[in-house]
């Protein structure tokens, strides 16, 4: 075994919470300019197009996150072993990491771009999509589509970096994505006329300026990772594609399940009309903007404890996970009083439709457990990540993906004819499965175990 020397950023010594704001930081600020840069999409065609350009954005992301789910997984995936072995002092397994990655996941992303051109009109089918939205859902589908490769690209050149306890670069990157899809959402929505698929075609180049500013940020810091960008270098080594299998495919199940039940309230919530399919998608922009806290506190506190538990520093892990809960409970009581005070000042942001308006005010309380859940979840997702379990993740996926979501949607919307209502409660009841999973495993004690880890 050679000598292990610390690499990249050390998140296992100092104070926690003060590690955990300057690690999160950058991340809450990217998460903050990715929820802008889907915002602008909203805003833009919602002020432009009315009501059927915000059903079409609204489709047409529930499409692209489908899209996207592996590269969401296997990027996790990769991120939590480059933080163990960054942990561990195991500088050769990460660069042995990053070709595999690299070589993985762009073969994933044209074998999902050319099977999504194939099937994407029953796709959108499939999720009762209004009539009069399908021609801006069909052309937002396809443009993205086209850029897949840049949105994969930049999910496992971040994971690369934020691994080794790096969060400020991948911040610049979407920073600068941000605001060209700022400028080119204007252009061509605004100016042009140009709908969903303009709001679309700014969203792919965003996308690719970002993936190609990190490459060659990756690319200058080469002899730090000991990547060297030869040809010969992106083969798929075996003894870290079968860790990042192990954990990858379980992650992969569970966005992949959370993305496929999310779409399939969806499309029950879609055979209500354009309004209610509106109204929808207005929430889902608000809960990723709450969700930005809480994705960046669980992104740095899983980075945290993967390098911790990598470390053997156990009790570090508690703290990072109370550091986490005390930041996300405070941002989901300001939100919380936000929307229930002032909720037409709130959705108002994203529509000027007054049928949209009057629907989101029934929105309220949905709203409010999505603020709270959010807290709690996040702060059990920095454990089941960080530690590397993939039956945890896979556990959250049966259970959040498909059987609390799919099951209580049906019973509060269908079997108790609460209907669209019903449909949004019980897709929000099911995003506190997390938290029960997370906090039964940390009482356990056995995420100490090192026959638990994945990078030995």
């Amino acid at each position: 075994m050679e000598a292990k020397k610390r690499m990249g950023r050390d998140l296992t010594t100092g104070s926690v919470p003060k590690g955990l704001i300057a690690f999160a930081t950058p991340l809450f600020l990217s998460n903050l300019l990715q929820a802008v840069y889907n915002m602008v999409d909203m805003i833009v065609v919602g002020k432009y197009v009315g009501s059927v350009g915000l059903s079409a954005v609204s489709i047409g992301g529930d499409i692209l996150n489908m899209l996207t789910f592996v590269a969401m997984g296997f990027s996790s995936a990769g991120q939590i072993i480059i933080s163990q072995y960054t942990g561990a002092g195991r500088k050769d397994k990460v660069t042995k990491l990053i070709g595999t990655m690299f070589t993985f996941l762009f073969l994933c992303a044209v074998t999902i771009m050319v099977v999504g051109m194939v099937f994407h009109e029953g796709i959108i089918g499939l999720l009762n999509t209004p009539q009069e939205a399908v021609p801006d859902v069909k052309s937002y589908v396809l443009v993205c589509l086209s850029g897949l490769v840049f949105i994969y690209g930049y999910n496992m050149v971040s994971a690369v970096l934020r691994g080794m306890g790096d969060s400020k670069h991948p911040f610049q990157f979407i920073a600068t994505a941000a605001i060209i899809n700022l400028i080119l959402d204007l252009l061509f929505v605004g100016r042009w006329g140009m709908g969903a698929m303009g709001a679309a075609l700014a969203t792919v180049i965003g996308q690719a300026v970002s993936f190609t500013s990190s490459i060659i940020l990756l690319y200058r810091m080469r002899e730090q990772f000991g990547f060297d960008f030869k040809p010969s270098s992106f083969r798929i080594h075996k003894d870290v594609f079968k860790p990042m299998i192990s954990l990858g495919i379980p992650m992969v199940i569970q966005s992949a399940a959370i993305t496929f039940s999310k779409m399939f309230v969806h499309a029950w919530i879609n055979s209500y009309g354009v309004v209610i399919s509106a109204v929808s998608g207005v929430g889902n922009k608000l809960g990723n903007i709450v969700n930005m806290f809480g994705n960046a506190f669980s992104t740095a506190g899983g980075a945290m404890n993967g390098q911790s538990i990598g470390a053997a520093k156990y009790d570090r892990v508690p703290k990072v996970i109370g550091t986490t809960f005390a930041i996300n409970a405070t941002v989901a009581a300001i939100f919380s009083a936000a929307v229930f005070f002032f909720p037409d000042a709130v959705f108002g942001v994203f529509t000027d439709d007054m049928a949209v308006l009057e629907v989101c005010r029934e929105f309220v309380p949905v709203s409010l457990m999505m603020f709270a859940s959010m807290s709690l979840r996040s702060c059990m997702m920095t454990l089941i990540n960080g530690s590397g379990n993939s039956k945890l993740n896979l556990a959250v996926a049966i259970l959040d993906g498909v059987l609390a979501r799919i099951g209580l949607s049906a019973l509060f919307g269908l079997a108790m004819g609460y209907g669209y209502m019903g449909l949004w409660i019980g897709g929000e009841m099911a995003s506190f499965v997390p938290f029960l999973i997370g906090g039964t495993y940390f009482l356990s004690g056995n995420w100490k175990k090192k026959s638990k880890l994945i990078a030995e």
